[in-house]
């Protein structure tokens, strides 16, 4: 509904209190300039388009600092190390922990490639996410090691 006012872009306590605020301060600055009940009247009206006016115009730099969030997809475990969390991983069995970027985790049905069970492939070992089968709904994974060559 914001973004149909202009006002899109920043949470929407921003976008109210900056509303509040400048429609109560043009208020009274209104009311302290005028006297008499048909101009007190017009105060009212100018105060709610002040408000919309400034707080667009307040909004706009500070959307920038309010990104929207992307939604999480499973692609995004794509080339991430996983765990192993069955007794083995074959081309019909298995599954993983990985951790998301924001650092939570999930466990994940996992796959070998189709000729058969990788070997080392256990409980505790890591495995690299190399792809998503969005059909079966599953990852399919290799044997990975993380330290480095040579240790």
């Amino acid at each position: 509904m914001l973004d149909a006012l202009g006002l899109g872009g920043v949470p929407v306590t921003v976008a109210v209190s900056l509303l509040v605020a400048i429609a109560w301060f043009v208020s009274l600055a209104g009311t302290v300039l005028t006297s008499g009940a048909p101009a007190r009247g017009g105060v009212f009206a100018v105060a709610l388009v002040a408000a919309w006016a400034g707080t667009r115009l307040i909004v706009r730099p500070l959307s920038r600092l309010f990104p929207e969030d992307r939604p999480v997809t499973r692609s995004d475990f794509v080339g991430r190390v996983c765990v192993i969390r069955t007794g083995r991983v074959t081309a019909d069995f298995g599954q993983a922990e990985v951790r998301a970027e924001d650092g939570s985790t999930a466990t994940v049905q996992v796959r070998t490639a189709p000729e058969g069970e990788a070997p080392g492939l256990t409980v505790g070992s890591t495995a690299l996410i190399f792809d998503y089968d969005e059909e079966r709904e599953h990852f399919l994974i290799a044997p990975f090691d993380p330290s480095p060559p040579g240790i």
